[in-house]
């Protein structure tokens, strides 16, 4: 853990209610009072936006500005509605001229008006601020909204409903109107536009639902952190607000299928697993737990959910997440390009605001009086295969990290083509953890397997699951995809690549079988990027289909964990069908034993490859057709 300055004062830790991170809901409020404090002194004169420093969005400075405002005021309304509408800084007037200064002349190019909504492909960026402006005005109702001037409720009104007349991006966006449409219809100013937006959003929220607690995000196979941060969100606490039993326990029940996975994705140091996009939003990770505390729905202790959202608030904190000036800055735990979308902006790793639901659950609440309890994590190994979103979780009780193993997760549309220069790393590397980032783009890509035709290396898009499952200490995730080309023809026609990750301990067991490959053909497969001052250990050992032992290569752009990474690389040939098999290992227990010491055997055949482990002698086995993964005791 680095000694970063927190820039604002926080409670003494308290190590008897917290003995894992010493917060306690005093710590929470600290974080929320001094985030709000530093947003501040970048108001404009108005309070309309909030101009933080820093590099514009896509969406340009006035989107920037209004995003600074909508997402602060989301974690204010949190902290003022948990306290009752204690509201000792005064925040709630702030947001309440700004409210009022925003929405006077809206479109207008001056310094306080806010932009319109527009569809999203025209300018979207609004529309999801004002299901932020909505929903801080649902949760202060009696102290804000009541206290308004019907002339400015009229206003709010007519700009919020900006966002039922557009076009949402075809994804969690369509619950942005929802929220709007739901603190309209709290406060009495629903009718048929509300009401349609929210059926819209239910309907479209049915077909996302993949089982396993897990929803795409949109048509596809877009499976990451906006699970919990906006699909579980927005829902299940729409439903807790208006007192709604029956959706409350439709939407609340996948929330907690959702959590008895999720919640072994925090690693022991409080990191939630680096994945998927919108990464700067940092703590936001732990939101779905916050809310399953607050509503009920959740499968954990009090002490348990309290120990994953301080652990993780924490991680951040610890880790240069702040700005000198107390700002959330862009990137991961300092700045990081890498870990940017083009949408990010100075104010976007403000939705980390949603962590603080948790303050909904008043000072009495056992979240707050449970005792801490050991994140799952910390409690054992394990494993856990999640087939709906093709998922495969691996965690290590002795070092505390947790690994995900992507078979199923791909951010490809379903009318979108297979562009090898789309590729994205947040989504087509083959592994992800809370120790590790993936490459940069135009470095060696990390836990990547690549066909290499004509010297030209392919990437992974569109991921198509063949299936997961697991048993007692062991699991498996299987995919497969056709290989992508940046440069020359993007496709080589019958190429195809199938990948299992079979895991036991800290170990996996990756196989790749590849079909279709030219002549001269070669393969070349990475493990995981790391650091050389790092205490994480990266190691890959080729067991068989390959030349000869893992080269180091060099990615010069490092991760959103060290400024330099180097990833342990195998290369063998290819040509027709081919079988290629390794063991990966990414650890922090001192003194790793060598990976070629953990398997005694491997045969490969036309149907499958067996591997017997040094360990018990038990054999994995793995069966190309039909695709079955067994372990043999």
């Amino acid at each position: 853990m680095s000694s970063t300055r927190i820039p604002f004062e926080l409670p003494p830790e308290d190590r008897e209610s917290s003995p894992c991170t010493g917060y306690t809901r005093a710590h929470w409020e600290a974080v929320a009072d001094g985030l709000l404090a530093s947003v501040w002194r970048w108001s404009t004169p108005g309070g309309a936006l909030l101009d933080l420093p820093g590099r514009p969005s896509r969406s340009g400075v006035r989107s920037d500005g209004l995003e600074g405002f909508a997402r602060t005021f989301l974690a204010a309304a949190f902290r003022v509605a948990g306290a009752n509408g204690d509201d000792p800084h005064g925040r709630l007037e702030r947001y309440a001229h700004g409210l009022a200064a925003g929405t006077r002349t809206p479109g207008r190019d001056d310094i306080e008006s806010w932009p319109v909504i527009l569809d999203h492909d025209v300018q979207g960026q609004p529309m999801v601020e004002s299901a932020s402006v909505a929903l801080g005005l649902r949760l202060t109702a009696p102290w804000l909204w009541k206290n308004l001037d019907d002339e400015v409720q009229d206003r709010a009104e007519e700009w919020l409903r900006g966002a039922l007349r557009h076009s949402p991006a075809p994804n969690n966006w369509y619950l942005f109107p929802y929220t709007v449409a739901g603190f309209l219809e709290s406060v009495g100013r629903g009718d048929a536009q509300t009401a349609a937006a929210r059926q819209r959003a239910l309907d479209l929220l049915e077909g996302w639902y993949r089982g396993d607690g897990w929803y795409a995000d949109g048509d596809g196979r877009a499976f990451d952190h906006y699970n919990g941060w906006a699909l579980h969100l927005y829902p299940v606490l729409d439903a807790h607000l208006a007192g709604d039993a029956e959706a409350s326990a439709l939407h609340g029940a996948r929330l907690r299928e959702h959590l008895d996975g999720f919640s072994l994705m925090f690693g022991a140091d409080g990191a939630p697993v680096h994945f998927g996009r919108s990464l700067s939003y940092r703590f936001a990770a732990s939101a779905a737990v916050g809310l399953g505390a607050v509503t009920g729905h959740t499968p954990l202790t009090p002490g348990t959910s309290r120990r994953l959202i301080s652990g993780s608030l924490r991680y951040f904190l610890d880790r240069g997440a702040l700005t000198e000036d107390g700002l959330l800055g862009l990137g991961w735990h300092g700045p990081h390009d890498a870990t940017l979308q083009t949408y990010s902006g100075p104010a976007s790793p403000y939705w980390a605001s949603k962590a603080f639901v948790s303050l909904l659950a008043p000072a009495g609440h056992p979240l707050w009086t449970a005792r801490e309890e050991s994140a799952p994590v910390e409690e054992a190994d394990r494993v856990l295969a999640l087939p709906a979103p093709g998922l495969l979780v691996q965690t290590t009780r002795a070092d505390g990290i947790v690994r995900l193993h992507n078979h199923g997760s791909d951010h490809v549309r379903p009318h979108e083509g297979e562009s090898a220069a789309e590729d994205d790393p947040h989504y087509g590397r083959q592994a992800y953890s809370t120790r590790t980032g993936p490459t940069a783009p135009g470095n060696v890509a990390d836990n990547h397997l690549s066909v290499e035709v004509n010297g030209r290396g392919s990437v992974r898009r569109r991921i198509h699951p063949l299936g997961a499952g697991h048993g007692d200490g062991w699991g498996w995730a299987a995919s497969w995809h056709r290989p992508v080309f940046v440069a020359g023809p993007p496709m080589v026609p019958g190429l195809r690549v199938e990948s299992v990750t079979v895991v036991r301990g800290r170990y996996e067991l990756r196989v790749h079988r590849v079909a279709g490959a030219p002549d001269g053909a070669r393969v070349t497969h990475t493990g995981w990027a790391t650091g050389p001052d790092e205490p994480v250990v990266s190691a890959l050992h080729g067991l068989y289909g390959w030349d000869d032992g893992p080269q180091a290569a060099r990615a010069p752009q490092g991760t959103a964990y060290t400024r330099w990474a180097q990833v342990p690389r195998l290369s063998g040939r290819a040509g027709g069908t081919s079988v290629h098999v390794c063991l990966a290992a990414l650890t922090a227990e001192p003194d790793p034993a060598p990976l070629a010491d953990a398997v005694t055997a491997v045969a490969v055949d036309g149907d499958g490859v067996e591997v017997t482990w040094a360990c018990d002698g038990a054999r994995s086995r793995v069966t190309f057709r039909p695709w079955s993964v067994s372990l043999l005791e």
